[in-house]
């Protein structure tokens, strides 16, 4: 007996080329209808203009999404930078449909509700074990390497037994790292 969950995975397997071919249609149309508006010139230029502002939003969000991971700190959070890079990837695509949702990622009240989606879309499904793997181990070596050393408390007692990894370490004060 099938699931709801595989019903719904298969019929989205069915219409999705009918659905991007739709997708693809309307975009075709509302270029043709806007060129035969504005002009084909005019026209090409708001594609072009579209690519370039979506490459920018991208490089922004990429270049503070790297200076705030420079700094140990990810003030917006990855949410955010997420759907930042949709919107900027949606204006990069050519047609005046993408546009507008992509200019409509860039707003702020928009892209605040869109920030709950990506995380919780990742956690469910196939990928969410995979995501909290990541999030595990992201979180107990940053950086993949593995430092020798031992934990001294704030008395300057050594810390016994083996670490703890349940435990919560944002309450501080840390002890320090002795090699």
């Amino acid at each position: 007996m099938k699931g709801p969950a595989v019903v719904r995975a298969s019929r989205l397997k069915r219409f999705l080329p009918l659905l991007v071919a739709a997708y693809v249609l309307l975009e075709l149309w509302l270029v043709v209808t806007v060129a035969g508006l504005i002009g084909w010139l005019l026209v090409l230029l708001l594609l072009l203009a579209g690519f370039v502002a979506g490459a920018s939003v991208i490089k922004r969000a990429g270049l503070k999404a790297f200076a705030a991971a420079r700094k140990g700190s990810m003030p917006e959070g990855e949410a955010r930078t997420a759907v930042t890079v949709a919107g900027g990837v949606l204006l990069m695509v050519p047609g005046f449909l993408s546009d507008a949702l992509g200019l409509l990622c860039l707003i702020p009240p928009v892209a605040k509700r869109l920030q709950r989606a990506p995380m919780a879309l990742l956690r469910r499904g196939p990928l969410g074990d995979a995501v909290r793997l990541q999030e595990q181990v992201r979180m107990h070596r940053p950086d993949g390497k593995v430092v020798p050393g031992e934990v001294v408390h704030e008395d300057g007692t050594p810390a016994s037994g083996p670490y703890d990894y349940g435990r919560r370490d944002d309450e501080g004060p840390y002890g320090e790292l002795r090699r």
